[in-house]
C-alpha cells in the first residue's frame, strides 16, 4: 500500500534544514519552502521517520509528518512555483 506523505517543518539551523530538504528530495518534492510532499510505501516511510529522528535536535527543531490514508483529496489553487532555497541571514 503507498500513503501520501506530507512534511512540515522548522528548522533552526542552516546546515541542518539543508540536510533535510535534500533528504526529503530524496523521497518526494518540495511543495512549499518547508513543505515536502511524497508518495512512499510503509517500509519507506518507515526509513523517512529513522532518518529524520535521527538528524534533528528536538530542543530547537520541529517536525511535522502527515501519513494520509484512505481517500484523500487533495485541492490546489494558484500557480505551482519552482522553490529557490534562499540564504537566511540571522541577526
Amino acid at each position: 500500500m503507498k500513503y501520501l506523505v506530507l512534511v512540515i517543518y522548522d528548522i533552526s539551523s542552516n546546515r541542518k534544514r539543508a540536510k533535510l530538504a535534500k533528504l526529503l528530495e530524496s523521497f518526494g518534492f518540495r511543495v512549499q519552502k518547508s513543505a515536502f510532499e511524497a508518495v512512499m510505501t510503509t517500509p519507506q516511510y518507515n526509513k523517512l521517520i529513522k532518518r529524520i529522528d535521527r538528524l534533528i535536535d528536538e530542543e530547537n527543531d520541529y517536525v511535522r509528518v502527515y501519513r494520509l490514508t484512505g481517500n484523500v483529496e487533495i485541492s490546489t489553487w494558484g500557480k505551482i512555483q519552482n522553490i529557490i532555497e534562499e540564504n537566511v541571514m540571522i541577526f
